[in-house]
C-alpha cells in the first residue's frame, strides 16, 4: 500500500481525478495519473499498512516414523510433510488501544467435535501465543482485531493451529513493515510449536526431523490430487503421544514401531517421493502402533473403515495424517478423485478435494 500525499493548494483538483486519493494501490498509479500528479506536485510515499490478509494452508504427512523419547520430552522423528490448496484466511488490522488482541473465528463448517475459540485457554491458543511473542521480540504493541475464516478442521494433524500462528508471524511482519529476516522469524516458530516453521518454507514440501524444527525443502509432488477423510472426532496431540507409548509398552518396545519398514532413509523417502504414489513405502507410526495393540479401540476401528473406505474408491496411496484423526488418501486423476468424494460425503465425516501446493509455493501477504 502506498499513501498518496499533496500540497495543501492542490487537493482540490487532485480530488476530481483521484476521489480516494488518499489510498492507492501502487500498480493503479499509470502514466496518465503520473501527469497529472507531477502538475499538481503530486507524488508517491510508500507507508506502512493497517491491514493485511494471508492464507494458511494446511499439511499432511505423508510419512511420520517418530523415535525414542528425548531428554526434553520430545520425541524424535522423520517425516515428509506436504502442503494442500486447503487453508484457512486470516485479516489482521491495527485497531483498537494499544496491547489489546481481538480475535474472531469464522468456521466454514460445524463439527461434532467443533471447539469455539473463546474456550480455547490464551495461553494455548497458537495465534494469541504468536501475537505475544512477536510483541515481545519487537516491541509492537498496536492493537489488534485478528479475523480467522476458518477451514481446516482441529484436532485433525493437519496443522491447522501451527499454519496460523506462522502466517500470523508473516502477517505481523509486514503490518508493521519490520522486515525481519526469514531466520528470525523461524526462530520465533520454534518456540510455538514443533511443526510451526515448516509454514514458513517457501517450498511445498520438506523432510523434517529432530523434534520438527529441522525443515529440509523438498520437490513437491505434481499432478495428484488428495482426499482429506476426518472422522467425527478429534486427536489431540499431546494425548496421541502418551498412547503411543503406551501401546509401544504393551508390545515390550522401547520407544521401537512395530513396522518392518523402519528406519528409511532420507535419501529413500525424497526418491520415493518423486514415484508413482502406488510404490510409495511411507508409513505412520502412530497409526502402526494404534492398530497393532488397538488403543484406543473405537478409533483404531474408525481409522480401519475410513482408510478400506479410501483404498476401496481408487486411491493409490492412503494413509493417516500427523498424530490423527484426518486420513487422506492420494489420487493420479481428477475425475477419479472426484467421483471418490462423493462416494465418501456422508456419515458424519469431514471430506474435502484438495491438491498438492505446487513447488516453491511462498505465503503471499496482501496488504
Amino acid at each position: 500500500m502506498y499513501i498518496c500525499q499533496a500540497d495543501s493548494c492542490s487537493k482540490s483538483h487532485l480530488f476530481s481525478f483521484f476521489p480516494n486519493y488518499f489510498f492507492l494501490e501502487y500498480y493503479t498509479v499509470k502514466p496518465l495519473y503520473k501527469k497529472v500528479m507531477a502538475k499538481y506536485n503530486f507524488h508517491v510515499k510508500k507507508a506502512v499498512p493497517d491491514v493485511c490478509f494471508i492464507e494458511a494452508p494446511c499439511k499432511i504427512n505423508l510419512h511420520l516414523e517418530i523415535g525414542e523419547k528425548r531428554p526434553d520430552a520430545y520425541h524424535n522423528l522423520k517425516s515428509l510433510f506436504v502442503s494442500l490448496a486447503l487453508g484457512d484466511t486470516l485479516r489482521f488490522e491495527k485497531t483498537g488501544k494499544e496491547g489489546d488482541c481481538s480475535l474472531e473465528m469464522n468456521w466454514d463448517f460445524l463439527s461434532p467435535d467443533f471447539i469455539p475459540a473463546e474456550s480455547i485457554p490464551l495461553e494455548k491458543n497458537l495465534i494469541f501465543r504468536a501475537v505475544s511473542l512477536f510483541r515481545e521480540k519487537t516491541g509492537c504493541n498496536s492493537g489488534l482485531f485478528i479475523r480467522v475464516d476458518k477451514r481446516i478442521p482441529a484436532g485433525a494433524g493437519l496443522g491447522g493451529g501451527s499454519s496460523d500462528a506462522a502466517s500470523c508471524l508473516l502477517a505481523l511482519n509486514c503490518l508493521f513493515g519490520l522486515k525481519l529476516p526469514v531466520l528470525e522469524l523461524k526462530k520465533m516458530a520454534a518456540l510455538l510449536g514443533s511443526d510451526v516453521p515448516f509454514f514458513l518454507e517457501p517450498g511445498g514440501a520438506a523432510f523434517v526431523s529432530g523434534r520438527g524444527e529441522i525443515v529440509e525443502p523438498v520437490k513437491a509432488p505434481e499432478g495428484l490430487w488428495v482426499i482429506l477423510l476426518k472422522p467425527p472426532f478429534a486427536s489431540g496431540t499431546a494425548e496421541a503421544f502418551r498412547l503411543l507409548d503406551e501401546a509401544r509398552g504393551l508390545n515390550n518396545e522401547k520407544a521401537i514401531n512395530t513396522n518392518n519398514k523402519k528406519n528409511l532413509s532420507k535419501k529413500t523417502l525424497i526418491q520415493a517421493l518423486g514415484k508413482d504414489p502406488v510404490t510409495w513405502p511411507f508409513y505412520n507410526d502412530f497409526l502402526n502402533d494404534f492398530l497393532s495393540v488397538g488403543l484406543p479401540n473405537e478409533r483404531t476401528e474408525a481409522y480401519r473403515a475410513l482408510l478400506s473406505a479410501l483404498r476401496e474408491t481408487g486411491a493409490s496411496f492412503a494413509g493417516l495424517s500427523g498424530s490423527g484423526s484426518c486420513c487422506f488418501g492420494v489420487f493420479k486423476a481428477k475425475d477419479e478423485a472426484k467421483k471418490a468424494e462423493k462416494k465418501l460425503i456422508g456419515q458424519g465425516n469431514f471430506v474435502r478435494l484438495t491438491f498438492f501446493l505446487a513447488q516453491n509455493a511462498k505465503p503471499v501477504v496482501k496488504c
